[in-house]
């Protein structure tokens, strides 16, 4: 009979235990925004000694491309990051049509934003330097051109300042 009693006991249990309510997983989707924040870029605006120097050398379809001019180079933080996995699709490397990068939507970049960006011009041999830069890490953003007309693409490479040494740097 006890044990009857038992099997009676779980069964009911496990009925109520059924009824229970259930929280629901978390929705599925984008991860939420990062915030701008001028705080999380103040160690770029520090001097420092270090330096990128850079070329490019990007070729497809058998057509050398070159440099449109301007050399951006913004200092990475959380907010960069989502903004160049959105915009590039990486946080790494990229090669895209501008067209492309243009039509991604991000938030609008703030004056605040811009001032932490620092811009040089290539050569005509396609090389930059940027100098007096802090240890950490940048994205290296170049617009190249294909020989003879076409559509713009944009290099993205992401590149590591250390111990006030120079780096070298090919967006290819």
């Amino acid at each position: 009979m006890s044990a009857r009693l038992l099997l009676s006991a779980a069964a009911v249990s496990l009925a109520a235990a059924a009824c229970a309510p259930v929280t629901p997983p978390p929705p599925m989707g984008p991860p939420p925004a990062v915030v701008f924040n001028a705080a999380a870029f103040a160690w770029s605006a520090q001097p420092g000694t270090a330096s990128i120097e850079g070329r490019t050398d990007y070729r497809t379809d058998g057509r050398t491309w070159r440099c449109a001019g301007s050399v951006g180079l913004t200092p990475e933080t959380p907010w960069t990051r989502q903004r160049f996995q959105t915009l590039y699709g990486s946080t790494d490397r990229a090669a895209l049509p501008a067209a492309v990068v243009r039509a991604r939507t991000v938030a609008e970049a703030s004056a605040d934003y811009r001032g932490f960006v620092r811009n040089t011009t290539c050569g005509a041999d396609g090389t930059f330097r940027f100098e007096g830069l802090p240890q950490g890490a940048w994205f290296v953003i170049v617009p190249v051109t294909p020989q003879g007309g076409g559509e713009a693409v944009v290099l993205m490479r992401r590149v590591e300042t250390r111990n006030g040494r120079a780096v070298q740097v090919t967006l290819s």
